[in-house]
Order: structure tokens, then C-alpha cells, then sequence
């Protein structure tokens, strides 16, 4: 079996990787501290991947993954209906 590496062919679909990135990128892009998305991770909140089996994980995230994610949950604010374009008029 061959392992394909990012952007090789597979037939007639080129595969595309998302790269996998470390709390400190993910908390760049959900504007948070490195802290908080480890504990969001740690409890399920957010899509993450742990590596490892030990007690000390080391977690991973895809970015497309957490703007779904965030996309995805209802927001009970009155600034959200302008972001979700359903507005009051």
C-alpha cells in the first residue's frame, strides 16, 4: 500500500490535506488562549484529535473543522442575527 503525499494524484481526484495545527495556531484563530482550547478540547466542546495514549496528550485541530463547528452552534446574542443574516426587520 502506498502512502500519498499531500497534493499527489489518485486517479483523476487530486487529494488535499489539510494540515493538522497545535493549540497556540488554534487559539490564533478563534482568538482565545492556548489554555482555553485545551480545555474546550479536553471536554468535547470543539473537534480536536489527541495524540498519544499517555497522561500528558498532545492535541491537534483542523482549522476548516473548528469554523464548522463554531458555525454550526446557535448563538443567543442579539449581534448574531446580523452575522447569520437573520435579521429583526
Amino acid at each position: 500500500m502506498k502512502l500519498l503525499s499531500r497534493g499527489e494524484l489518485l486517479g483523476d481526484t487530486k487529494m488535499e490535506i489539510e494540515p493538522f495545527v497545535d493549540a497556540a495556531k488554534a487559539a490564533e484563530f478563534l482568538h482565545l488562549r492556548p489554555r482555553r482550547i485545551l480545555e474546550l478540547a479536553r471536554q468535547g466542546l470543539i473537534p480536536a484529535y489527541p495524540v498519544g495514549n499517555g497522561s500528558r496528550r498532545v492535541w491537534r485541530f483542523r482549522l476548516s473543522e473548528l469554523a464548522s463547528s463554531l458555525a454550526a452552534h446557535t448563538v443567543n446574542c442579539p449581534h448574531a442575527a446580523v452575522r447569520t443574516g437573520k435579521g429583526t426587520n
